[in-house]
């Protein structure tokens, strides 16, 4: 069906048009021209009358033209070019010539378009309702992805459908869990694999503890001494010589040790209380984090089930250094496993999703984990390790990380801040896409990237699993919390009376 043609100068990446019917933005349309099929996408609409033009400033004229001319009015658009069908969606080498038809795609191209071998459904179009949107999960993995919103925009539904879709082709997939919204979820594909945030200290870096321990790298003589004693204590644990299993307390024995041998300095001696304070700390604050008496926290991780880190209860720093230990772990397992003809570490990809993003990999700051979250960005692909980056503020996320992430299913987003941030991290994004952001309803998506061969709107499936990532149903917690009071007190009321008729 044609539904208008191309006017004025036209190019190999854009085309203006004139229509007399409405098309919607995001729809897909078709110009053939010069042998070549192409497809393209609309990605603005404006509706005019040439009548009614903006020199007019009289309403009761604007009702006369409009009495006598009707609804004269006209469509103009601007269609992104995305590639000749017929030529694996290359773009073409000419441009459309001004006059040519648009015509809107059948369901024909855009069903082989977004049916894939290894695909993932993850919704259908907005404008084509009975189009489904299959995304390429080798590319989704390898190449990494990000979900982005505003809050309520519907991120924990498409993680959950992303997860779910997972699970149906025996995917092992890692969660960490900031706000303990997938614990107690229900996966129709899989199961939950509740994983405790607890670290064998033996597999852990200096560095990992030594931030835990606020040990700042300007105190060198702090550090040594720390460091001597963490060597001396994972030793004594590695041996069996061990004769408690806290890890803490170990450290703690070595450095009181060396703080009463007589040939310590006294100004030494001072360096060691003071790491001796910062490992009293470190225990009161994460001394429930290190267990000896379990093995490599990736040895947890199953293949086929949703691997969930709880770490609801664990505070920011605790958390950046479990991340960091366990992506630091699993890369390096990963590349023995590869490189290895035995099996060890590691067996098998996983697909991390990392909820707060911001938090993890932050703009602002440098903390362990965002330099290992960059690191498994760029190298993860070769070892089968894959990113999901989950957040409703991406102007917080670290741009370089972003970068590296080739995929990105974007929800609603109103903040210009956000926006500009997140196009300057994806080529795919053009200004008249950002646009469109604002207007996406809830659960409806913008999807890029090398998962899917072109860019799409996306109505994203409910997800019919239970979760708990929606908001939380205030006023039935109020009413509630009244009743069980009112409950509470009749029940006190009834046993001070029964109490009373025993005299």
């Amino acid at each position: 069906m044609i539904i208008g043609r191309c006017v004025g100068e036209t190019s190999l990446n854009e085309v203006n048009f004139i229509s007399k019917k409405m098309p919607k933005v995001g729809e897909y349309v078709n110009l053939s021209y010069d042998g070549k099929n192409v497809l393209g996408m609309i990605d603005s609409l404006v509706r005019g009358n040439v009548s009614l033009n903006g020199e007019i400033f009289n309403p009761d004229t604007i009702e006369m033209i409009k009495s006598l001319e009707g609804d004269d009015y006209y469509i103009k658009g601007k269609i992104r070019i995305l590639g000749d069908f017929d030529d694996d969606l290359r773009l073409p080498r000419t441009p459309a010539p001004p006059g040519t038809p648009v015509e809107i795609a059948s369901s024909k191209i855009l069903d082989s378009i977004f049916k894939s071998k290894n695909s993932l459904k993850l919704g259908n179009l907005i404008n084509q309702s009975d189009i489904e949107v299959n995304v390429d999960i080798n590319k989704m993995v390898s190449r990494h992805l990000a979900i982005l919103a505003m809050t309520g925009a519907g991120k924990s539904n498409t993680v959950s459908v992303l997860i779910d879709g997972l699970l149906e082709k025996n995917g092992a997939i890692f969660i960490f869990d900031m706000h303990s919204e997938y614990s107690n979820s229900d996966f129709k594909n899989g199961e939950i694999n509740k994983i405790k945030p607890v670290i064998n200290p033996i597999y852990m870096s200096f560095d990992e503890i030594k931030g835990l321990a606020n040990i700042k790298g300007s105190a060198h003589i702090q550090e040594r001494y720390f460091r001597n004693a963490f060597k001396k204590a994972r030793k004594i644990v590695e041996n069996g010589e061990a004769t408690t299993t806290d890890f803490l307390q170990i450290i703690y024995d070595v450095l009181y040790k060396r703080f009463n041998d007589d040939e310590t300095s006294s100004s030494d001696k001072n360096k060691i209380m003071d790491v001796i304070n910062k490992i009293e700390d470190l225990q009161d604050k994460y001394g429930k984090l290190f267990n000896t008496n379990i093995g490599n926290i990736l040895s947890k991780i199953e293949l086929g089930k949703v691997n969930v880190l709880d770490l609801g209860q664990s505070d920011e720093f605790a958390a950046e250094v479990l991340v960091s230990h366990i992506l630091r772990n699993a890369l390096k397992s990963r590349k023995a496993n590869v490189h290895s003809d035995e099996n060890n570490g590691l067996e098998f990809p996983v697909f991390f999703i990392l909820e707060e993003a911001h938090i993890l990999a932050p703009q602002s700051r440098n903390p362990s984990s965002k330099f290992w979250i960059s690191r498994i960005a760029r190298e993860g692909r070769k070892f089968g390790l894959g990113l999901c980056l989950v957040s409703q503020s991406p102007k917080s996320i670290d741009q370089d990380a972003l970068s590296q992430v080739n995929n990105m299913i974007i929800l609603r987003l109103v903040e210009p801040q956000d926006q500009r941030h997140v196009q300057s991290a994806s080529e795919n994004l053009s200004e008249d896409l950002v646009k469109q952001l604002p207007s996406l309803n809830i659960g409806e998506a913008m999807v890029l990237g090398l998962m899917t061969k072109i860019p799409t709107l996306v109505k994203i499936d409910e997800f019919k699993g239970r979760s708990h990532g929606g908001d939380i149903d205030i006023t039935s917690l109020w009413v509630s919390s009244k009743k069980e009071k009112e409950e509470n007190l009749k029940q006190e009321e009834e046993d001070f009376l029964n109490l009373g008729g025993d005299y």
